[in-house]
């Protein structure tokens, strides 16, 4: 599939792909689509950036208004026809935006149940009828246990970031979701990366499914620059002034291991006179999420964050990671250097290198 005129689309979604200017789809969207189009169930594993949320979306929203077209509406509340499952809140805000212009002429509504959201924003958000529903775990399985949302009716269930929310210990609520659901459903799994918690939920998912996985995953992609930074006597801050004076095009996220250096390397960039801010664990939602907006609208320059930033959040602007501290794990090496050269772009990692990170140098030099 070289366009996506060649997908068998409604014509109301080709004529927004074509508004929004996308033409050519990525390697995710050609070897998945046709299988979700066709009602398979598949596992996907790609790198990040590669368009893993397209490749899902449109194949719901055509199944969705198809079914509507075909005089099958929706006529229960609270009985989505379609449920995608993502870790976080940023992320699922990220993939209700996708699905956002897609709604306008094909019609289809799309509803968010996230973690962090008052009860009383949850309420109103799954309130009357509608046909998709883009959800955390606990959240969702919250409002199931008390009789606000039914998965009965569900064609379609997606679990998007599969890697991130299993690392934080979802599996038994993904377990009920899918016991919620009709045992013939569609059911599809995004993924950068197969932890074995991920590759047990394949096992037990989608033991009959295939499993699609692109050239890139577990690779750097082509776009993304590397440099290697050699941190003498211990001395990272002085090299970090060297780099920081190096322009680059757009934001920087700036990585460390512990909250606590986070904070520190945050006051250090604001001592040399650098917009930044904290994006981490132990501290309030609110604030993170307006951290995360400033950085995003690029009213600051850097995001200075512990693994927390490393997945599923989608900056465009992101020109340079910063690797202050390396992460002990290939795996999270990935993700972290994902923030970067998404979707075609460009993008810079640059590695501050001690001799401790010597094992995990040999891996990234393999890649």
């Amino acid at each position: 599939m070289t366009s996506f005129n060649d997908f068998d689309l409604l014509e109301t979604l080709r004529e927004t792909l074509a508004e929004k200017g996308f033409h050519t789809p990525t390697e995710i969207q050609a070897r998945t689509m046709p299988a979700l189009l066709d009602g398979r169930s598949l596992a996907g594993v790609a790198e990040t950036g590669s368009g893993k949320t397209l490749a899902y979306a449109l194949p719901i929203l055509h199944l969705v208004k198809s079914l509507e077209i075909a005089k099958d509406p929706i006529t229960e509340n609270g009985q989505p026809r379609a449920v995608v499952i993502v870790p976080t809140r940023e992320l699922g805000e990220q993939v209700a935006k996708v699905f956002k212009p897609f709604t306008h002429t094909t019609r289809v509504r799309v509803r968010a149940l996230l973690g962090g959201t008052t009860s009383e924003v949850a309420k109103r958000s799954i309130a009357g009828a509608f046909e998709v529903l883009v959800a955390t775990p606990g959240r969702l399985v919250q409002y199931m246990d008390r009789g606000h949302l039914s998965l009965e009716d569900v064609r379609f269930l997606v679990f998007d970031e599969a890697d991130q929310m299993l690392d934080q210990g979802f599996l038994p609520n993904a377990q009920q979701i899918c016991a919620a659901c009709p045992e013939d459903r569609q059911t599809a799994l995004f993924s950068a990366t197969v932890s074995p918690a991920v590759q047990e939920l394949i096992n037990q998912l989608f033991s009959d499914a295939k499993v699609i996985r692109t050239e890139g995953s577990h690779r750097l992609v082509s776009t993304l620059t590397t440099q290697n930074r050699k941190v003498l006597d211990g001395k990272r801050f002085p090299l970090l002034e060297k780099v920081v004076a190096e322009r680059v095009s757009g934001g920087t996220i700036l990585f460390v291991n512990t909250r606590e250096q986070c904070d520190k390397v945050a006051e250090e960039l604001k001592k040399l006179g650098l917009a930044c801010v904290v994006y981490r664990g132990e501290m309030e939602k609110v604030e993170r999420r307006k951290n995360l907006k400033n950085f995003r609208d690029g009213q600051v320059e850097y995001l200075v964050s512990t693994d927390l930033a490393s997945r599923g959040l989608d900056v465009e602007h992101v020109g340079r990671v910063i690797n202050y501290h390396l992460p002990q794990q290939m795996e999270n090496y990935l993700h972290r250097v994902g923030r970067t050269a998404r979707a075609g772009r460009p993008g810079l990692v640059i590695n501050f290198v001690t001799e401790r990170d010597a094992p995990l140098m040999e891996k990234i030099a393999e890649l």
